[in-house]
């Protein structure tokens, strides 16, 4: 049995109560005031019928009283399921019927994605409105009334922390199941793969979704009594004067929101000293921007390759890990995915099932305690992602001879063209590197001569308008003919799913039917 959520949060508070824990707007909720939130929280669930092993949700924009609830639900043994309020309705709807949640906690501004599907969600029998009063849902404060309760303090059942909606991006959405265990492990990773302050406590900032890969960092974090700054809405003036102003240590975001940090012009009058590791992930970064985000934000990058699954911490690059012994940038390894970490055994497999040699590539497969034990009421999926005794990533990729791990596409990218497999990252990378592209896509489509030919759609810096022809040459000499794209579209924007990632099928249709 792992460490529970609020585990870690009492933990933080062990080390003092009195210390700030999260933090937004310039005021601070403290360690002990957000345990006694919790402990009301909780109470409250258990008055209301929640059990051990219950389902509760949150939609939630980021905010320390929504997050302060997930400890709240952790401490009554209920799971937490996160629910990403940008999605569509119908997504969110099918995702909390899916997970059988009883009750809901949400804020004001989304009570009209609430106002969508309350009536079509009969098993939920209570709707907590967070910060205002809602017509049909109790208040906050009516809610929590009942705080002469004993704190309640129970244990999950069979482990489980909490259901995450996997994207509908693949069809319909699943429910991956998460244990304190498998947090558990991740947070142990993370403590052991990354820089933390050696005497004092870690100041994180949340500007990515706390539904998202920035809420499980904070673990570790509370864990070392460290304080998280949270952000309501991303702005990355903002976020970059938040680093100066609270002395940030370490923070979170997806390559394309670095690259705009890297646009904004206070990024190189700010002073940057405090942070120690500055994570990236959640989709390939150009390796030429990674190197000019070593020198204009510092030597603190630090990159981790995970999915839902197995979250965040598949493999690691260090921030050191950036850097060769004497110093110099390693180019080489920029485009890698780290090393798997130490409590994880990852693979190359074939398609029957045969683990590949070095430097052969295949399926990225894992094992370990950070694995997920399965999707939620979906034991087919569950028996498909987990064949031959390890976990399917859908990631294709090679290991090299220095064992850092190379991802090279998701499996249903890759294009084969004219007989030759292209890895649509490789031809990323190559477009990235060109000055006039912001961030691009590939993507295949259907060619008489070619079985699929490349394709790639641009998005341009502000003012630059690349010309296609010239961009296909720029290729062409990085990588050559056979993969460099046979059609370049310039678009202002990309396609992205609420947590930033391109959705290549939505561009795939687009040019589909515009052919």
């Amino acid at each position: 049995m792992g460490m529970r959520l609020v585990d870690y949060l009492d933990k933080g508070a062990s080390l003092g109560s009195d210390a700030p824990c999260l933090t937004t707007d310039g005021s601070s909720l403290t360690y002990g005031q957000v345990r006694e939130l919790s402990s009301r929280v909780a109470a409250a669930l258990a008055i209301r019928g929640v059990e051990p092993g219950d389902k509760v949700a949150i939609i939630s924009a980021n905010d320390p009283v929504a997050f302060s609830c997930v400890f709240g639900i952790s401490r009554a043994g209920a799971v937490w399921c996160p629910v990403n309020p940008r999605n569509v309705a119908a997504e969110n709807r099918e995702l909390l019927a899916l997970f059988d949640c009883t009750l809901v906690l949400f804020q004001s501004g989304f009570a009209p994605l609430v106002e969508q599907i309350r009536d079509d969600l009969p098993l939920v029998h209570t709707w907590v409105c967070l910060d205002d009063s809602v017509e049909g849902a109790l208040g906050f404060e009516e809610f929590l009334a009942p705080a002469e309760e004993d704190v309640i303090d129970r244990h999950p059942i069979d482990d489980v922390a909490m259901i995450v909606g996997t994207g509908g991006t693949t069809g319909r959405p699943k429910g991956v199941v998460l244990t304190g265990t498998n947090l558990e492990t991740m947070t142990a990773l993370t403590l052991m793969s990354y820089p933390f302050p050696d005497d004092g406590r870690p100041v994180y900032l949340a500007l990515a979704p706390l539904t998202h890969a920035a809420g499980v960092l904070c673990f570790p974090v509370l864990s070392l009594g460290g304080e998280v700054v949270v952000m309501r809405s991303p702005d990355v003036g903002r976020f970059v004067g938040l680093i100066e102003e609270h002395q940030v240590t370490h923070t979170f975001l997806p390559p394309t929101v670095i690259y705009a940090v890297l646009g904004h012009p206070a990024l190189d009058t700010t002073d940057l000293s405090s942070l120690q590791c500055f994570w990236y992930g959640a989709a390939p970064m150009s390796v030429s921007r990674l190197e000019e985000a070593l020198t204009r934000i510092g030597p603190v990058m630090g990159q981790l390759f995970g999915q839902t699954e197995a979250p965040m911490m598949i493999s690691t690059l260090s921030p050191a890990q950036h850097f060769t012994a004497d110093g110099e940038v390693a180019r080489s390894r920029l485009a890698s995915a780290g090393r798997p970490t130490p409590l994880v055994t990852v693979a190359v497999m074939g398609p029957m099932g045969t683990v590949l040699p070095q430097g052969e590539r295949g399926e990225i497969v894992v094992r370990g305690s950070l694995v997920t034990p399965g999707y939620h009421k979906n034991p087919e999926a569950t028996a498909e992602a987990s064949a031959h005794g390890w976990h399917h990533t859908g990631d294709i990729g090679y290991l090299d001879e220095d064992g850092y791990l190379f991802i090279v596409d998701r499996a249903k990218d890759m294009i084969i063209s004219g007989g030759f497999n292209v890895y649509s990252t490789e031809v990323e990378q190559a477009l990235l590197a060109h000055p006039d592209v912001r961030d691009c896509a590939v993507i295949g489509l259907p060619d008489e001569h070619w079985g699929e030919r490349v394709v790639a759609v641009v998005q341009p810096h502000e003012g630059r308008s690349p010309d296609p022809a010239e961009v296909v040459a720029f290729v062409k000499e990085r990588i050559g003919s056979v993969k460099a794209p046979k059609q370049v579209e310039v678009w202002p924007d990309l396609p992205r799913s609420t947590v930033g990632k391109v959705l290549k099928t939505d561009i795939k249709d687009t040019l589909r039917d515009g052919s």
